[in-house]
C-alpha cells in the first residue's frame, strides 16, 4: 500500500513517519499517510509565507480568486460520488449523509467564489477637509485546523473564505480522517493550473506535532480551529506565546433542545432524534440535552424510545443505514465511558450497548442511548460527542431558560412551541450563537456559525466568515494645502 504524502508548494512530499488510516466499520486499514513532523509543518508554512509575500497570488484580483473557488466547487461536484464514498469509508458516517456534505462543500466554495468580488471598504465623513476611507486586506498566512466529524466540509468552511480574502493556507485535517482532503488537493493540483504553488498546502498529522507547529509559528498570521474546548485552550496558549496571531475557535457544545407541551408531537419526536443522532451524535451542535415540559415528558420520551428502536445501524455504505460506527476505537471507548457514568447517575431509558449483530462486531458501533436525569449530571454537562442524550424535565418557561443557560457552552439551542410569543422570548434570552425554532440542525453557508461562552469565538460561514481573514486599514488623505500650523 503506497504512502499518501503531504501536499506542499504544489508537490507531494514524504515524511519520516507514517500513520495507518482505519475504516471504522470493520477496523481494516484504508490507507497509509505521511505523519507530519514539526519540520514538515514548517516547510508548508514557509511555502505559504513565500506565496503570500512574494508570489503572484499577492497580485491576484478578486475576479481571479473567485474563478479559482468556482473551479474548486466544480471539481467537488464532478467527483462528488468518489469524495462521498471516501468520506464514508474514512469516518463512518452513512453514505447519504456524506453525499449531503459533499454537496454543501461545493456550495461553500461557490458562495465564497461569488463573495470574493464583494469585499470592500468604506468612506468615512470625518470633520476635516479630507477623504478618510478603509481598505480590506488579507491577513496573510492562515493555519486551518479541521476536525474529524465533517472532514471535507469543514475544510471548505475555512479554505473558501481564506482564499476569497486573498490569504494563503496551510490546511491540517484531523489525523484520523485526512483522505478526502488529500483527494481534493490532488484534484486541485491536476485541474487548476491558475492556482500558484504554495497558496494551498495540506499536511497530515496529529495536533501535538503538526497542529502545535502551526499555532506557534511566527510565520502564521491567523489560526482557524474547530475541535474540542480543551484543545481550544491550548491553541490560545500557543498563540499567546508566539506572535499573538488572530484566532477563531469553533469549539464544543451541550446544546439544549427545548420542547414545550404545545409542540407538535410528531415534529418534536423527529426533531429530538435528528438533533442528537445525526452523524452518530458526532456533531458540535448536537441537541444532547433534551429539555421537555413535565406534562409532555413521558409521552415524548416514550415516542422517542419507540422510534430509536427503528434506527438502523449498519454498513455506512448501505443506503438504508441511518447510523454508522463512531470514528475510532478510542472514541468508542470514550463514549462507552460516559454511558457507564450515566448508568450510575441517571436512569437509562433506551440503548447503552454495542449492537449484537455479527455484521457489526468489528466496527466501532454503539446503540443510540437515552437517559433521564437532571442538569447536574455529568452526562448533562460534559460534551460526549456521540449518540447519547440526556432528557431533562422542566416546569415552565423560566425553568426551561434557567436549565438551558446553565452550561459552560453556548453554541446552539432549539425551541419547539406553537406559541410564537414564547418562542421569541426564548430566542432573546438563550445564551447561544445559533437558535432554531421548531427545527434542529439546519446549517447554511449564507448564515453565520459560532458560539457564546466556551463554545469559542469568531464566526464561520456567511459574510462574517470572510471577515476572520481580513485586516482593516484606515487611509486618510488630506485635501488641504495649508500647513498643520501647530508650531
Amino acid at each position: 500500500m503506497s504512502v499518501q504524502k503531504h501536499y506542499i508548494n504544489n508537490e507531494w512530499v514524504s515524511s519520516k513517519k507514517t500513520r495507518e488510516i482505519v475504516n471504522p466499520f470493520n477496523g481494516e486499514t484504508l490507507a497509509v499517510v505521511a505523519e507530519a513532523t514539526r519540520n514538515d509543518a514548517d516547510s508548508a508554512i514557509a511555502a505559504a509565507r513565500e506565496a503570500f509575500d512574494r508570489g503572484p497570488w499577492r497580485e491576484s484580483t478578486a475576479q481571479q480568486r473567485g474563478r479559482i473557488l468556482f473551479a474548486m466547487a466544480g471539481l467537488v461536484r464532478k467527483h462528488a460520488a468518489m469524495l462521498a464514498e471516501l468520506e464514508t469509508l474514512n469516518c463512518g458516517k452513512p453514505i447519504v449523509e456524506s453525499e449531503f456534505d459533499v454537496n454543501d462543500t461545493a456550495s461553500c466554495f461557490e458562495y465564497y467564489g461569488g463573495l470574493a468580488t464583494k469585499i470592500h471598504g468604506e468612506t468615512l465623513p470625518v470633520p476635516d477637509n479630507a477623504i478618510n476611507m478603509t481598505l480590506r486586506e488579507p491577513i496573510g498566512v492562515a493555519g486551518l485546523i479541521v476536525p474529524w466529524n465533517y472532514p471535507l466540509l469543514l475544510a471548505a468552511w475555512k479554505l473558501g473564505p481564506a482564499l476569497a480574502a486573498g490569504c494563503t493556507a496551510v490546511l491540517k485535517p484531523a489525523e484520523q480522517t485526512p483522505l478526502t482532503t488529500l483527494a481534493f488537493a490532488r484534484l486541485v493540483q491536476e485541474n487548476i493550473p491558475d492556482l500558484p504553488p504554495g497558496v494551498v498546502n495540506v499536511i497530515t498529522g496529529d495536533g501535538p506535532a503538526a497542529g502545535r507547529a502551526i499555532v506557534e509559528s511566527m510565520n502564521v498570521d491567523k489560526v482557524a480551529f474547530t475541535g474540542g474546548t480543551e484543545t481550544g485552550r491550548e491553541v490560545l496558549k500557543g498563540v499567546a506565546n508566539s506572535n499573538l496571531k488572530k484566532v477563531s475557535l469553533e469549539l464544543g457544545g451541550k446544546s439544549p433542545n427545548i420542547f414545550f407541551s404545545d409542540a407538535d408531537l410528531d415534529a418534536a419526536t423527529d426533531g429530538a432524534l435528528f438533533g442528537v443522532f445525526i452523524n452518530q451524535g458526532e456533531v458540535c451542535s448536537a441537541g444532547s440535552r433534551i429539555l421537555i415540559q413535565q406534562d409532555l415528558f413521558r409521552k415524548l420520551t416514550s415516542r422517542m424510545k419507540d422510534m430509536m428502536a427503528k434506527i438502523r445501524l449498519g454498513d455506512p455504505m448501505n443506503r438504508d443505514t441511518k447510523m454508522g460506527p463512531l470514528v475510532s476505537k478510542e472514541h468508542l471507548e470514550r463514549v462507552e465511558g460516559y454511558i457507564a457514568i450515566g448508568r450510575k447517575e441517571a436512569k437509562l431509558i433506551a440503548g447503552g450497548r454495542r449492537p449484537s449483530s455479527k455484521e457489526l462486531k468489528n466496527g466501532y458501533f454503539v446503540e443510540p442511548t437515552m437517559f433521564e436525569c437532571d442538569n447536574k449530571a455529568r452526562i448533562a454537562r460534559e460534551e460526549i460527542f456521540g449518540p447519547v442524550v440526556a432528557c431533562i424535565p422542566f416546569k415552565n418557561e423560566d425553568d426551561a431558560l434557567q436549565i438551558a443557560n446553565d452550561t459552560p457552552y453556548g453554541l446552539a439551542a432549539a425551541v419547539w412551541s406553537r406559541d410564537i410569543f414564547r418562542c421569541l422570548r426564548m430566542v432573546k434570552s438563550l445564551r447561544a450563537g445559533i437558535v432554531w425554532v421548531n427545527t434542529m440542525q439546519p446549517c447554511y453557508v449564507e448564515a453565520p456559525w459560532g458560539g457564546y461562552k466556551q463554545s469559542g469565538h469568531g464566526r464561520e460561514l456567511s459574510l462574517h466568515g470572510v471577515e476572520e481573514f481580513l485586516e482593516t486599514k484606515q487611509v486618510h488623505i488630506n485635501l488641504s494645502e495649508r500647513p498643520i500650523g501647530w508650531y
